[in-house]
């Protein structure tokens, strides 16, 4: 009978499909990183040692802070090697020379500009020494010397400031000039002729007596003749002496009369001869004049060892 009878079930629906989700190799290594072929390694207590502690997954509080000093210490070593190149760095520009500024402990007249175009083209000829620990100073001041034959010596004194170096220039002092024909020219006591004095005149002034008739482009006074005048007015005065006067005799070039302070007549001195050994000739001759109460017009030296009096 119906009424008694089961319920049939009703027809088997049709399952619905799933779609399925796809998951990507990385994604199941991430999931199941502890799970697949994996092996924990090391210990997170310090009271058990493990093999190979330092490169273990888990590690231990003890290891951690062995990690964190030797971080630091490579930290340390980088910052150490960058001050240390900074500093190098700084130091080999502090001691480069880009500038110059100069200036003089022995005369008050302002310097010209001269002087730093000639050691700047020093430095152009020579860019390795504008490292001053690698400057040359001799070299540099024979070569201002050569361009500029007023300057004794050139020294250097330091920094001022990055890329500029200070540097004293001496300038020589006169003992003897000579005017020609507009022309002032100086020398030094140990025989060194220049153009440009900063200092004041010289005592002794050389007179030309000679009457020797100068062309344009010949020079009466030359060096060899003005490095004689200084050396000689420097040995006089070694042998006790002052020197006043220096003439050119007429009608040569090639011997001077010397006339002394206290001394009323003139001394003939040869420029062919050393100045030392006339000088000494001179204060032998004069020490016996003394000693004889001779006075006589003149004394010649220009023949050696020899002393001829009038």
């Amino acid at each position: 009978m119906a009424l008694f009878s089961k319920k049939q079930p009703d027809a088997a629906r049709r399952r619905k499909s799933v779609p399925e989700q796809r998951v990507s190799p990385l994604e199941l290594d991430e999931k199941y990183s502890f799970r697949r072929n994996r092996t924990l390694t090391g210990s997170s207590s310090s009271r058990i040692a493990s093999a190979n502690e330092a490169s273990a997954q888990m590690k231990s509080p003890r290891v951690h802070i062995h990690d964190l000093a030797k971080k630091r210490r490579h930290l340390g070593l980088t910052l150490f090697l960058v001050v240390a190149v900074l500093m190098i760095l700084y130091g080999m520009l502090s001691q480069f020379t880009a500038g110059v500024s100069l200036r003089t402990d022995d005369i008050t007249t302002k310097l010209n500009g001269s002087y730093s175009k000639i050691i700047q083209d020093y430095f152009n000829a020579q860019p390795i020494e504008r490292f001053r620990f690698l400057l040359n100073i001799d070299h540099l001041s024979t070569y201002v010397q050569t361009m500029a034959p007023e300057v004794l010596s050139v020294t250097s004194t330091g920094s001022n400031g990055v890329g500029t170096t200070n540097m004293t220039l001496t300038m020589r002092h006169p003992v003897a000039g000579w005017n020609i024909q507009g022309s002032k020219q100086y020398v030094d006591s140990s025989g060194t002729a220049f153009e440009q004095n900063y200092f004041a005149e010289p005592a002794v002034q050389i007179i030309d007596d000679s009457g020797v008739t100068v062309t344009s482009g010949q020079a009466v006074a030359s060096n060899r003749f003005l490095s004689f005048v200084g050396r000689l007015v420097g040995s006089v005065k070694g042998q006790g002496y002052t020197a006043e006067q220096i003439i050119i005799p007429r009608g040569t070039t090639r011997q001077v009369e010397l006339r002394l302070l206290g001394i009323t007549y003139p001394i003939k001195f040869s420029i062919d001869r050393p100045v030392g050994e006339q000088t000494e000739d001179m204060s032998r001759a004069l020490a016996y004049l003394k000693a004889q109460n001779v006075n006589p017009q003149y004394i010649d030296l220009r023949v050696s060892n020899k002393a001829f009096y009038k």
